[in-house]
């Protein structure tokens, strides 16, 4: 895990069908990723984004 990473734990994840999820934004708090993500589902409403929580391992 890059030190970037270790900063910005909360990622929003956009899934694919074929069970493949790509990390599309990094944030340091919650409110961050929920509010960028309320601005990406508006934007493109048939794509699915989740907010995960990627604690340091």
């Amino acid at each position: 895990m890059t030190y970037f990473e270790q900063l910005h734990p909360w990622c929003i994840i956009r899934s694919y069908p074929s069970k493949e999820c790509i990390v599309v934004a990094r944030f340091r708090r919650h409110n961050e990723a929920t509010a960028y993500l309320q601005v990406l589902q508006r934007k493109l409403n048939n794509v699915k984004f989740a907010v995960k929580f990627d604690p340091q391992t």
